[in-house]
């Protein structure tokens, strides 16, 4: 049923500051502001790549607000999209799963996920705009895998055979990548059990238990994410680098409105997404042409 992370929802405390911090990380590009009842909201929808960023500023008691009170700025929501909206209704319906509809979106019962509050949309292309290509991933962190990773294949009707396991001991994690689409794109859920509670993961688990961690972005050139974080009066953390140069990298929390972005280079992601060798034919293409 799902086809791609189309989008990230961000709640923030000042919508016009939140829009200045995208346009100048990712060359986000404003498209419309309305409001959002299901959350009590205001809305500010950003392109970024071909995918959105929806700003999200509480505008009375509901939700957002609840969220802002308890966490304040961060990573409010994962949206995805499918073909058919109304298939889709009716296949969360056929699952016993609540959900509200507005604005020509499915906002998903919260008790339905492992703390993924979830948006479901209709699928659109978009030409690209700004820096990035795409958002590709959301992080799940949750306190059994398996039980998640049962519960979404049902709920978003996923192809488990396609889904890639997945364990860092750099991040302390094990899990599964519940690919929607490949091997023709990236677009996953990234479900992550901690098994090093002392890491950053981990801490984050511990204090806000199963919920949405982060998210990553592709881009052609990881370096030019790097200049425009440095730009703002940061330190860029470019986390590897191959033959074809900055590879990966993530954005803190304190430069991306509450938030942690990972970024990979094109084709990079393949490394640990099922096709290694993909990965490695984009990198000696790209270094070839440097």
């Amino acid at each position: 049923m799902l086809k791609r992370v189309d989008r990230v929802q961000i709640a923030v405390k000042d919508i016009d500051a939140a829009e200045t911090v995208a346009a100048a990380v990712f060359g986000a590009e404003p498209a419309k502001r309305d409001e959002v009842a299901p959350i009590a909201a205001l809305r500010s929808t950003m392109q970024a790549g071909s995918s959105l960023i929806e700003l999200i500023q509480p505008n009375g008691a509901g939700p957002a607000r609840d969220f802002i009170d308890h966490w304040g700025q961060g990573l409010f929501a994962a949206g995805f999209s499918v073909e058919d909206l109304d298939a889709a209704a009716r296949h969360l319906e056929g699952q016993g799963v609540k959900f509200q509809r507005a604005s020509g979106q499915l906002f998903v019962d919260p008790a339905a996920t492992f703390g993924m509050r979830t948006v479901i949309s209709v699928k659109h292309e978009r030409a690209p705009v700004g820096s990035i290509k795409w958002i590709y991933e959301v992080t799940n962190v949750v306190g059994d895998w398996r039980a998640a990773s049962e519960r979404y294949a049902k709920l978003f009707g996923l192809d488990s055979s396609k889904f890639v396991p997945i364990e860092s001991k750099d991040f302390g994690y094990t899990g599964t990548l519940t690919m929607f689409d490949s091997p023709s794109r990236l677009d996953r859920i990234e479900i992550a059990e901690i098994t090093s509670g002392d890491l950053a993961m981990g801490r984050f688990h511990r204090k806000r238990g199963d919920s949405l961690y982060m998210f990553f972005v592709e881009t052609d050139d990881v370096s030019e994410i790097a200049r425009r974080i440095e730009a703002t009066g940061s330190k860029a953390n470019i986390w590897r680098r191959d033959e074809a140069g900055a590879a990966e990298m993530f954005i803190h929390p304190t430069q991306f409105l509450g938030v942690l972005v990972g970024v990979s280079r094109t084709a990079v992601a393949w490394t640990w997404s099922g096709d290694p060798e993909r990965a490695r034919r984009a990198a000696r293409a790209q270094a070839a042409r440097m």
